[in-house]
C-alpha cells in the first residue's frame, strides 16, 4: 500500500467533527455547475425556501438562465417556475466560485465526473469545517476519490462527502424546461461514516434515499453503467427488443417509449451477467447486501411506463453517459477486481464495446485505486484501509 494513502487514511481518520452536526435542515446551498441536474437542483432547492447559487464557469450557462423566465418544473415534484438571478426569492447566479462557496453549508457538485473532478480540485483551498459536498450521482468510488483530490489539493477542512448514486428525479429538458419524473430511492453513503443525520438535513431536496453502511457500499451497489450501456448500444435485429410489440407500419406511443423499455431479454442477459461480476467483486470486500437484481435494475432503469419512468436520452447525453459509465462505475470495478484477483470478462467487454463506439480510450482516465492512492498490496489490506477511512477513528 502506498505511503501517500496511509497519510490520507490518518489524516482523514483522526480529523472529527467537535460536536454532533446539528438536527436542522440546511439552508444554504451551492450548486456548482450549469447543466440539467445542476437546475433542476437549483430549482428543488429554491422550492424548499433555502438559499440558493449556481456557479458556472461558462457564460453561456449563465446568459441562458438570465434571458429566461427562470427554470420551470413540471410532472412530478415541486411544480412552478423558479426565477434566476437578480430578486429577493431568486436563485442567485455567479461566475465566481470563492463567492459560491463562502457561505454555503452544501455544495452540489454537478455534470460529467471530469467536471465533479475539476470541482474537487479546486474547491481543495475554498472550502471550511463543517461543509458537506454532495456528488450525485457520485458512481463508483465517486467520494473516495473526492476525498483524495481535496488531500492533494491541501484540504485540511473537515468535510463530510455524500456519494449519491442519483438524483431524486428523473429529467427531460427542454431548455430550461424539466419534466420531473420520481426515481427510486438511490443509493447513498457518507464518508467519513457516522454522519448520517447529514442526510436527514438534506432530505427535503434529495427526498428518500437508499442508505448504505459505507461508501463501500454505494459505490458497488452503483449499477448505472451496466444498465445504460446494454440499454443504449444493443439493438437492430439480432437481439430481442424490450418495449410493446409494434406492428408493421405503426409507431410506438410516446408513454411506451421509456428507457426501461429499451431493456428487451438479451439486453437483460448481459445485465445479468454484469451485475452477477460486481456482486462477486464486492463480497471480496465485505459488501453482501446489494438488492436483488429486479429491483437494482429498475433503481437505474427506472419504470417500464407511467409514474417513475425514465425518458431515452438525446444522443448527446446518451455519449455523456457511455463515457461516465465507463470512466466512473465499470474501470472502478475491474481495478477493485484485479486487486482481488478475480476475473470480470463481462465487465472489460463492455468498457470494449463502449470505447469502439466512442473512438477513444477513456478506460485510461478511469477511477482506479492506484489513481486514489492504492498502488499496491492486496484485497485485505486495501479492505483495512478502507475501513480506517470510513469509520473515521
Amino acid at each position: 500500500m502506498a505511503a501517500g494513502f496511509e497519510d490520507f487514511t490518518r489524516a482523514a481518520s483522526t480529523r472529527h467533527m467537535s460536536a454532533p452536526i446539528a438536527q436542522a435542515p440546511f439552508r444554504r446551498f451551492a450548486v456548482l455547475g450549469g447543466g440539467t441536474d445542476a437546475r433542476a437542483l437549483a430549482a428543488l432547492c429554491l422550492a424548499e425556501s433555502n438559499r440558493v447559487v449556481l456557479f458556472s464557469a461558462y457564460g453561456q450557462e449563465l446568459d441562458a438562465l438570465r434571458a429566461s423566465a427562470g427554470i420551470t418544473l413540471l410532472g412530478d415534484g415541486p411544480i412552478g417556475s423558479y426565477h434566476a438571478g437578480t430578486g429577493d426569492v431568486a436563485i442567485e447566479l455567479t461566475a465566481e466560485l470563492d463567492a459560491a462557496v463562502r457561505d454555503a453549508e452544501v455544495l452540489f457538485l454537478t455534470g460529467p465526473l471530469h467536471k465533479q473532478r475539476t470541482y474537487a480540485m479546486v474547491l481543495a483551498g475554498h472550502l471550511k469545517d463543517g461543509q458537506v459536498l454532495v456528488l450525485a450521482a457520485g458512481r463508483s468510488l465517486g467520494a473516495v476519490e473526492t476525498a483524495w483530490l481535496l488531500r492533494m489539493g491541501g484540504c485540511t477542512a473537515d468535510v463530510t462527502i455524500v456519494e449519491c448514486q442519483g438524483l431524486p428525479y428523473w429529467l427531460q429538458a427542454e431548455g430550461t424546461r424539466l419534466t420531473l419524473s420520481k426515481a427510486a430511492p438511490m443509493p447513498t453513503a457518507t464518508l467519513p461514516r457516522g454522519r448520517e443525520t447529514v442526510l436527514d438535513r438534506l432530505a427535503s431536496v434529495l427526498g428518500e434515499v437508499l442508505r448504505c453502511d459505507s461508501v463501500l457500499g454505494s459505490s458497488f451497489a452503483d449499477l448505472s453503467a451496466a444498465v445504460d450501456i446494454p440499454a443504449l448500444i444493443l439493438g437492430g435485429p439480432g437481439l430481442r427488443p424490450g418495449g410493446v410489440p409494434i406492428p408493421m407500419g405503426a409507431q410506438s406511443l410516446p408513454a411506451n417509449t421509456t428507457f426501461a423499455a429499451l431493456i428487451g431479454p438479451d439486453q437483460r442477459t448481459v445485465i445479468d451477467a454484469v451485475a452477477n461480476e460486481r456482486r462477486t467483486v464486492a463480497k471480496a470486500y465485505g459488501v453482501r447486501n446489494l438488492p436483488p437484481t429486479d429491483d437494482w435494475i429498475t433503481c437505474f432503469a427506472g419504470q417500464k411506463r407511467g409514474a417513475g419512468h425514465r425518458p431515452v436520452p438525446h444522443q448527446t447525453e446518451a455519449a455523456q453517459m457511455l463515457r461516465d459509465g465507463v470512466i466512473g462505475s465499470l474501470v472502478p470495478l475491474v481495478s477493485a477486481a484485479d486487486l482481488a484477483g478475480l476475473p470480470v470478462p463481462r465487465t472489460q467487454s463492455l468498457i470494449t464495446l463502449a470505447e469502439t463506439l466512442l473512438g477513444a480510450d477513456v478506460a485510461a482516465s478511469g477511477r482506479r485505486l492506484d489513481t486514489v492512492g492504492v498502488r499496491e498490496g492486496d484485497v485485505d489490506s486495501a479492505r483495512r484501509t478502507f475501513d480506517a477511512l470510513m469509520e473515521n477513528r
